[in-house]
């Protein structure tokens, strides 16, 4: 296997089998589409999103760090797991817009969010998009701009032919049409934050970021870090594109729940 395809592999496989129970299931049809939800835990509200191409499985591992605190919200973001299939090529933003609509018919005028990668992206959309809503964030591998074409060599990895060199792919997503979908889509991820939007975020942000994460450009996360009014960047040494997984879970916790509690 390539190196330049070796980060997807180690960071979007995960492990489940946890046994935690959620209060609330629910699909949810907004903008169009069918939208698919759980929730645990009691607390101000705590939404964790998932990277691309995986799904809300992706964070059953960490539920029972916050779910004392939090009610944790654990969403299948447009086009993935339990949600809808793409109907329309891929946007960042439309999946920022998606994610608002739903915040809108759970009735949360504040929330507090942690985003992986895609994850990450969505939340700085959602920010643009419902200025007053997040309180305060946390983004991992995701600076809110990223281009799939700086990485022509993730394009042709990456494709349904190749699916079976990404194990995750069926256990988050089950069927090889929503697969199918994931992976085309995966040529339009292009989204971009202006210094001037970076600048008109409120939240307070924390960005972090693996210093091996070979999908981020640290001259821009210096520019985001930069232009963002309130911000704190964490680099983790010899630490690829998952920072929060692995040997490095226990500092992230604690990490994420200092920050997060900062009034």
């Amino acid at each position: 296997m390539k190196k330049h395809i070796i980060f997807l592999i180690l960071t979007l496989i995960s492990t489940y089998g946890f046994c935690q129970v959620a209060k609330k299931v629910e699909t949810v049809l907004v903008n169009g589409k069918n939208i698919y939800y759980e929730v645990y835990g009691q607390g101000e509200p705590l939404f964790l999103l998932h990277g691309y191409t995986l799904s809300s499985k992706s964070w059953l591992p960490y539920v029972n760090d916050f779910d004392k605190e939090y009610e944790v919200y654990l969403i299948d973001l447009t086009g993935h797991g339990k949600s809808e299939a793409f109907k329309e090529d891929l946007s960042i933003k439309a999946v920022a817009e998606d994610l608002n609509s739903l915040i809108e018919y759970l009735k949360l005028e504040k929330i507090k969010a942690i985003g992986f990668s895609f994850g990450g992206d969505t939340l700085y959309q959602l920010a643009l998009i419902n200025p007053t809503l997040i309180e305060s964030m946390i983004t991992i591998g995701a600076v809110g701009t990223w281009t799939v074409k700086d990485f022509p060599e993730y394009q042709k990895a990456f494709t349904f032919e190749n699916r079976a060199n990404f194990p995750w792919l069926i256990s988050n997503h089950g069927t090889d049409k929503k697969i199918k979908a994931l992976m085309q889509q995966f040529n339009n991820y292009v989204v971009k934050v202006s210094n001037e939007e970076l600048q008109s975020i409120k939240p307070e942000v924390l960005i972090m970021i693996g210093d091996d994460d070979e999908g981020m450009d640290l001259e821009e996360v210096a520019r985001v870090k930069k232009n963002l009014p309130q911000s704190d960047l964490w680099i983790l040494p010899n630490v690829a594109h998952g920072a929060h997984e692995g040997e490095t879970k226990d500092e992230f916790i604690l990490k994420s729940k200092a920050f997060l509690s900062k009034k």
